[in-house]
Parts: C-alpha cells; sequence; structure tokens
C-alpha cells in the first residue's frame, strides 16, 4: 500500500481516496479519518507530525493491544501513508509502558522496515521521509485525549488544553499534527491497496467498514470480534459471544468503556454503529464491550465507572474535578443505604452540567454511565433510595443474611462465621446477629441445607 501510495498516487489522490472510503476514527470519536488528514494537509509548516495514539485505557478493551503485537507493520504503514498524504516526515506512537510485548515488537517492526527502506530516508527512492518513534505512555487515562497525549509527548504534565487550535493547525510542538489510533490507522493500507469502493461494501451509510470489539464480562466466548458495522448488538453478544455464562438472563451491556453508557435488553436490537449508539446515550469508544446479567447491580456498576473516571481525572477543570468527586459522594450514600430523596435530581443536575462545561472530551463524557442507568434503570436507583433495597443484592451495607425454617441445627454456619455472629443449639434453627454480622456470606456458602438467603 505504501509503494502504490508513494510511487502511482499524489498525496491529495491518498486524501481523497482515504475520504471516499468514509473511515471513521476508531478512537471513540468517530471522526471522517480523511477530513483530519485534509486539515493537516491544507496547512502550512515547514514541519509536520503523525502520531498514533496507542493509549488504550478503557477497562476491558485490549483492541489495539492485540494489533500491535500481532501485525504492528500494519500500523506503522498506516502512518507512513498518512505522513506522505499530509506532508509530514516524522511519526510519533504514543503506547502504554503496561505493553510491554507490543512495544518490543513495534520496536522490532520499525527496525525491519528501516532496514529494508520503508521508513527513513529517501522512502522508494522519492523525496518522502518518515521515521517513527516511540514515546511510552506512563498510565493517565486523560493521555488517551488528542492535547493531554501531545503534552506528554514534550514531556509535560499530561493535561488537556482548550481547542481551537485544533492539533491540524497547531498541534506537538506548535506544528500541524494529525493524530489516529491504533485501528484507524491498520485500515488504511487495506483502503489503499483494494481502493475506498471495495471498503464501503461494509458497513452502513455514515459507518463504513468493520469495527473489533472486546467482549468481557458474564458472556461465554470473551476476546476479539471483528464485526461489520451495523451489526446488532443481539448478534455480537449471542450468536459470536456465545449468550450469557451459566445460562443467567442477560441484563445489560456497557459499551464504549468509561465514556460509554450501559445499554439494557430492550436496546439488544440496536445496530452498532456510530450514530444509533448515541443516540440511546451510549458512544462506540474505542470497543469495549462488558456484558452483566441478572446478579448485576446498575446503581454499583455506575459507581465503578464514575470512581474510575473520577480518580483518573487530570484535575485541570472544575466540572470535572468537583463535578465527579460529587456525583461519585452521592453513588456511594446510594449503595450504602443513605440516599435521599433528590439524589436521583441532584445526579442528573450535575451530569448534565459536567457535560456541557468540562474542559476536555473525556470529562464531556465521564458522566454516561450514570445518565444512561438512570435513563434505563431508574427503579434500581428509586428501590436503593426509597426501599433501601439493593434489587441484585450487590450493595453489601444494604444486605442482610437471614435463616429459614429449614435450618437443621447443624451449626456448620456458625463454625464459618468469622466474627462469630451466628448462635443456636444443635438440631435447632440458628439466628443470625445482624449488628455483629459483616456480610461475607460465609455462612449461606457452607449451608449444605440451602437454608440460608440473602436479602
Amino acid at each position: 500500500a505504501l509503494a502504490k501510495a508513494v510511487t502511482q498516487m499524489t498525496p491529495q489522490e491518498v486524501v481523497d481516496e482515504v475520504k471516499k472510503s468514509g473511515l471513521r476514527g476508531r478512537g471513540g470519536g468517530g471522526f471522517p479519518t480523511g477530513m483530519k488528514w485534509q486539515f493537516a494537509k491544507n496547512s502550512e509548516s515547514d514541519k509536520k507530525y503523525v502520531i498514533c495514539n496507542a493509549d488504550e485505557g478503557d477497562p476491558g478493551a485490549f483492541m489495539d493491544r492485540s494489533v500491535l503485537e500481532g501485525d504492528p507493520h500494519r500500523v506503522l504503514e498506516g502512518m507512513a501513508i498518512c505522513g506522505y498524504a499530509m506532508g509530514a516526515d516524522e511519526g510519533y506512537i504514543y503506547v502504554r509502558a503496561e505493553y510491554p510485548l507490543a512495544i518490543k515488537r513495534l520496536r522490532t517492526a520499525i527496525a525491519q522496515a528501516e532496514e529494508m527502506g520503508l521508513l527513513g530516508e529517501h522512502i522508494f527512492e522519492s523525496d518522502f521521509s518518515f521515521t517513527i518513534h516511540i514515546k511510552e505512555g506512563a498510565g493517565a487515562f486523560v493521555c488517551g485525549e488528542e492535547t493531554a497525549l501531545m503534552a506528554s509527548i514534550e514531556g509535560k504534565r499530561g493535561m488537556p488544553r482548550p481547542r481551537p487550535p485544533f492539533p491540524a493547525v497547531s498541534g506537538l510542538w506548535g506544528k500541524p499534527t494529525n493524530i489516529n489510533n491504533v485501528e484507524t490507522f491498520a485500515n488504511v493500507a487495506q483502503i489503499i491497496v483494494n481502493g475506498a469502493d471495495w471498503y464501503c461494501q461494509l458497513g452502513t451509510e455514515k459507518s463504513k467498514g468493520t469495527k473489533v470489539f472486546a467482549l468481557t464480562g458474564k458472556i461465554n466466548n470473551t476476546g476479539l470480534a471483528e464485526v461489520p458495522m451495523g451489526i446488532t448488538m443481539r448478534e455480537i453478544i449471542y450468536d459470536i459471544g456465545g449468550g450469557i455464562t451459566n445460562g443467567k438472563k442477560f441484563k445489560a451491556v456497557q459499551i464504549g468503556g468509561p465514556s460509554g453508557g450501559c445499554l439494557p435488553e430492550s436496546m439488544l436490537d440496536l445496530p452498532v454503529d456510530y450514530d444509533s449508539l448515541i443516540a440511546a446515550g451510549a458512544m462506540m469508544g474505542s470497543g469495549g464491550l462488558v456484558v452483566m446479567d441478572e446478579d448485576t447491580c446498575m446503581v454499583d456498576v455506575a459507581k465503578f465507572f464514575l470512581n474510575f473516571t473520577q480518580s483518573e481525572s487530570c484535575g485541570k477543570c472544575t466540572p470535572c474535578r468537583e463535578g465527579t468527586k460529587r456525583m461519585l459522594e452521592i453513588l456511594t450514600r446510594i449503595t450504602e443505604g443513605q440516599g435521599r430523596e433528590g439524589d436521583i435530581e441532584l445526579l442528573e443536575n450535575l451530569a448534565k452540567n459536567i457535560k456541557e462545561t468540562a474542559l476536555c472530551g473525556l470529562g464531556q463524557t465521564a458522566p454516561n454511565p450514570v445518565l444512561s442507568t438512570l435513563k434505563y434503570f431508574r427503579d434500581e436507583y428509586e428501590a436503593h433510595i426509597k426501599e433501601k433495597r439493593c434489587p441484585a443484592g450487590v450493595c453489601e451495607k444494604m444486605l442482610h443474611y437471614e435463616i429459614s425454617d429449614a435450618c437443621r441445627g447443624c451449626g456448620l454456619c456458625a463454625r464459618q462465621c468469622p466474627v462469630q455472629a451466628i448462635s443456636g443449639s444443635p438440631k435447632t434453627k440458628h439466628v443470625i446477629d445482624q449488628n455483629k454480622c459483616i456480610k461475607c456470606g460465609a455462612c449461606m456458602t457452607a449451608c449444605p441445607f440451602k437454608a440460608i438467603s440473602k436479602a
């Protein structure tokens, strides 16, 4: 593909082919790739840069890692084609240090490409030269945001900056820069070799090609699945993923990582494309897909993801730094049985304000798990607040264990209790002291007669 681009096509023809393909950014934003390249090409400068965002930070996502470990040359080729198209002679791959094997194989691939003359000076005896460097990230989630990523490459603290100016005008060291993620660059070579019309055969009108998802959670077939855009969630989870583990009932799927949303069973037939997911209150994200069964508490899930984004907030802007902290405090209170009337409305108000005023895309999407669970699972929030009850039996501080009349008085539960909260005479029904009980569940696990239940 690089040979064809450099020897048979002009830079503008390469950009036009990528535009025609309809390829959109696979890192979450879904911005048209060809348009991004055009902006960078149109910027006049003595120096331009190409950056590959390999800072895969979403919990449960490992698509980029698989590509970098399995076929790094595909990414290098996509970056070199981009460099030729926009007039850049230098590129950076920003990859998290937690991916040592990916880094090792990238270094090997870069050395191989340089040895074969596919990277370096005068590629294919043309005027085009291109070199690629690796920058190891320290694992900050916020460095997945493009302006924070560039600050990190420059040796500064990884924090976003306001836009405009956009990277295509003023990016790395103030020079025009194009940033795409691993999967986006991995699509480029095939588009150039086979043509945009070939690529457009898959996908929907506004979302072309395929997308790789990382299937995790309560699903039988975990791992990576590459599917055409427009396939339904039901097909991904049941036909490819093999359905829910242990024959349990499907409850929700979290798509798009911490920035995405939780979709209920009623949305299983939703086509998986950029616009449909955003309309449903979720987003494509980088492709993490976490499946949850009937034993999942959606309030606890919202708290988990918000805890992640709150701890990963860079702290630069007040809405994200303070707003997510207040939201997390409310959610924690609700899951501990201390929820109050008005908490749901307060969460919605805070979430909407953060979405509208946070500095970067990560802050703006941080409330999505809360908003989507409030939209589709509001009854669970109300049960926690009004009835002081966790319907899924997950929130420990709201649970209590009870011994039923099926108890035979064997004493096994009392012997397993680490805090001696269970008492009773042999062959008589035992009782649990709720003030002593630490809700560890050891008694229920130990009981051979299924006489202990949690409520």
